[in-house]
């Protein structure tokens, strides 16, 4: 089959890892890229081989060339961006979270689905070999009835207003960037919650510095998280349930490795990526397109909006509010 031809919109750290992961792929084109600077868009360019480079995102919209664009620009970005490549016709995979709100990740995927483009959140964990091998022990229920989620993912940043974590304006905080990643485990794991009980301190430009949530779901079950900028946590996952305990190292959300323990069961599970893992997510795209799908599978529209909607509800709690929402 031809290869499928990707655009990248923004030229930041991630964009950089995201070509870099393409790179690995023998039936993807990396054949465009964006930026807000015609400069910084030809350097990237220079450096990934890239034909065509674009001076604003308007112009990445009107390639003709492209099939399905990588959004990475900052989180308040999202919407309007993404809005702008699905409006032109171009498939999309939107760096995480899809939005910053439920409302708005709601309307991207319908105007998706309408128009017959397929749109992903790119939560990468969930493609990940150790997360496929999490998955395949949950559908085994090798470890009985999931009961308790407790992950955290966080580390110690000096505050620096002009950094995107610390700007307001840019969806910023930890909640977002970092605490999405304990949060889609606890979805994978336990579905949507029923209550959520969240707690932060919001620092200085704004933004939450250190948030926690319990969430309880329909079934009984809890799950703890955290995330932070301001504090070093454990970066781990646990997964106790009737009959056993799987847990995730540093970095929980992209471990080389699992653990499950039980009463006649005690194994690591080793499943290393290759690369920078990046390139897992596009395989997941490509074929989805090749598929004529609208969605993924692993990660559905469902569940990027219960997580969108889950966040909301945290950020209600923990009065943070970002502008012109």
């Amino acid at each position: 089959m031809d290869n499928v031809r990707w655009g990248i919109a923004a030229t930041g750290g991630i964009a950089r890892k995201f070509a870099e992961g393409l790179g690995r792929l023998k039936d993807a084109d990396l054949v465009a890229v964006a930026s807000r600077s015609k400069a910084r868009a030809d350097d990237f360019a220079n450096q990934f081989g890239i034909a065509h480079r674009h001076g604003h995102y308007e112009a990445l919209a009107e390639d003709n060339d492209v099939e399905v664009v990588y959004v990475a620009s900052p989180h308040a970005r999202h919407y309007p961006d993404a809005m702008l490549f699905l409006e032109a016709g171009k498939n999309v995979l939107c760096e995480k979270p899809l939005a910053l709100n439920a409302l708005q990740a709601e309307r991207m995927c319908e105007f998706a689905r309408s128009r017959g483009l397929f749109v992903m959140e790119a939560v990468w964990s969930r493609f990940l070999p150790a997360y496929q091998a999490l998955g395949r022990l949950l559908e085994e229920h090798a470890i009985g009835d999931p009961l308790l989620v407790e992950a955290d993912f966080g580390f110690r940043m000096p505050v620096m207003p002009a950094h995107r974590l610390f700007d307001l304006s840019l969806g910023g905080g930890a909640l977002l960037d970092l605490g999405i990643y304990p949060l889609q485990l606890a979805s994978l794991v336990l579905g949507t919650p029923d209550t959520v009980k969240a707690v932060a301190h919001l620092g200085e430009t704004g933004v939450d510095e250190l948030t926690a949530a319990v969430l309880h779901h329909p079934g009984g079950q809890l799950a703890t998280i955290k995330a932070s900028i301001r504090a070093g946590l454990s970066n781990t996952a646990r997964i106790t349930a009737s009959d056993g305990v799987i847990t995730l190292p540093a970095f929980m959300h992209c471990p080389d490795h699992i653990s499950v323990t039980s009463a006649d069961r005690a194994q690591v599970i080793n499943a290393p990526m290759d690369g920078n893992g990046l390139h897992y997510e596009a395989i997941e795209v490509q074929r989805c397109l090749r598929d004529g799908l609208l969605e993924s599978p692993r990660i559905p529209h469902s569940d990027t909006l219960s997580l969108a909607a889950t966040m909301d509800q945290i950020r209600f709690q923990i009065g943070l509010k970002y502008p012109d929402e």
